[in-house]
């Protein structure tokens, strides 16, 4: 004999004890009342490509351990996840940390990477999701992560509008390329809005998420300068304190950490945007001498900005066969190690 399921509006009354995480949430149920429901959402490439694009939503109950999804395995075109758990939980496996996604989290992960988040047999997992991808929304998720890791306790009106984004798309609001693009957009800026309409750090801020709020200001201002001085006031903190709890933190030095993610961007852009010359990406990742950037992406990657872009690498990293031939410095694997991970 086959029992069914219980839904999200058969447990919007039982608490919050693992069961469900809403006490009815018009959105949801509607949302809940489509389940399984999953819409793919594909259009054709016009002439301008858009930064903020949904690639699918749905909504989903799985309780099979075949559900396991790998971040290593999912190709290599950058796209991220945002996935709320209604009720039952799930299993996250992100880098060396392991999570217990409860009613109430919610997921924010970035493709590629190393994650991978399943059932375990006889477990239950309800959950609706939006995926996106676009310049934008991943530059606007990986800020959010920074501060918040992937796992986030949203508001329940955020979840709403983020539940209501998906219900259109669902119910075919992103038939054009520019329709679709605006409600991937929607949910993006409601996500950031809620993480980063509470007040920055200060004195008495946790110290942790001082240094997250630090990276988020490194990561969306690669442009200009970062000096340690600069994202010691900005975090709040005196800069012998800032630099050593960074340091503790993120396992290297804050002018490091600066200088790593200024060539995680130029790799990207390099192999992204073939046309745009070295000499505007150097502007783009804080150089404003196009030589001394060369000169530091050389002492990264072992090789010049021309080579790396001719050489068939990706921003995610490169060939083993090309990592075996090219001579690089121990910092050079360090930094090919990180984006391979990262």
């Amino acid at each position: 004999m086959t029992v069914p399921l219980p839904s999200i509006i058969d447990l919007r009354n039982r608490g919050t004890d693992g069961k469900c995480a809403y006490m009815g949430n018009s959105v949801l149920e509607k949302l809940a009342a489509r389940a399984p429901v999953m819409k793919s959402v594909s259009l054709p490439r016009g002439r301008h490509r858009l930064h903020a694009m949904p690639t699918s939503t749905g909504y989903e109950i799985r309780a099979d351990s075949s559900y396991e999804l790998n971040g290593r395995l999912r190709g290599h075109t950058p796209f991220t996840v945002l996935q709320h758990t209604v009720s039952g939980a799930g299993n996250l496996q992100y880098e060396r940390r392991r999570f217990r996604i409860r009613p109430g989290d919610t997921m924010l992960l970035i493709v590629p990477h190393n994650h991978r988040y399943w059932v375990e047999d006889g477990g239950r997992w309800e959950f609706f999701w939006i995926s996106m991808s676009g310049q934008e929304a991943v530059r606007i998720h990986r800020t959010i992560q920074a501060v918040t890791g992937p796992v986030l306790r949203l508001r329940e009106e955020t979840i709403e509008h983020i539940a209501d984004c998906s219900l259109r798309l669902i119910e075919g609001a992103g038939e054009t390329a520019g329709a679709a693009s605006a409600v991937a957009y929607e949910a993006a800026v409601a996500l950031y809005d809620d993480v980063f309409s509470s007040p920055a750090p200060n004195s008495e801020y946790d110290e942790n998420a001082a240094v997250r709020h630090v990276v988020a200001h490194i990561l969306a201002n690669l442009d200009k300068e970062l000096s340690v001085a600069e994202l010691a006031e900005i975090g709040g903190l005196s800069r012998a304190h800032f630099s050593r709890l960074f340091t503790a933190s993120e396992g290297i030095s804050p002018a490091s950490f600066v200088r790593q993610e200024r060539m995680r961007r130029a790799a990207r852009l390099l192999t992204g945007h073939p046309h745009l010359p070295a000499k505007e990406i150097a502007g783009m990742t804080g150089f404003d001498d196009p030589n001394y950037f060369a000169k530091v992406f050389r002492r990264f990657f072992g090789t010049s900005p021309t080579e790396f872009r001719n050489s068939g690498l990706d921003a995610t990293g490169m060939s083993v066969r090309r990592r075996r031939r090219l001579s690089c410095s121990d910092e050079a694997k360090d930094t090919v190690r990180l984006l391979l991970q990262k």
